[in-house]
């Protein structure tokens, strides 16, 4: 799919369309697996940029850049924070 500021739904970690109403809520402050990956899909997909993201969910530009990379490392379970300090460390 195009990334452009017209993207009205992408491909979410699931496999089924992610659109904006799809997404956690601003002001989240409970960051389960599944939500940090739509959240990282948003983003890869052009549904948000990653400013948008930031400012939306109060994240760092690293906090999002390291959910991404452990979604490419690891898939969803990379993103359990139960998880996130042994695969920081390997």
């Amino acid at each position: 799919m195009a990334q452009n500021a017209k993207t009205l739904s992408v491909q979410g970690p699931d496999g089924q369309p992610l659109t904006k109403a799809d997404l956690p809520s601003p002001g989240i402050r409970r960051w389960v697996t599944r939500r940090k990956a739509e959240v990282v899909a948003a983003v890869r997909g052009g549904l948000l940029s990653k400013s948008e993201a930031c400012e939306r969910y109060a994240l760092s530009e690293e906090e999002l850049a390291g959910w991404s990379r452990l979604y490419d490392e690891y898939g969803t379970k990379g993103l359990r924070t139960t998880r996130i300090q042994q695969y920081r460390t390997n």
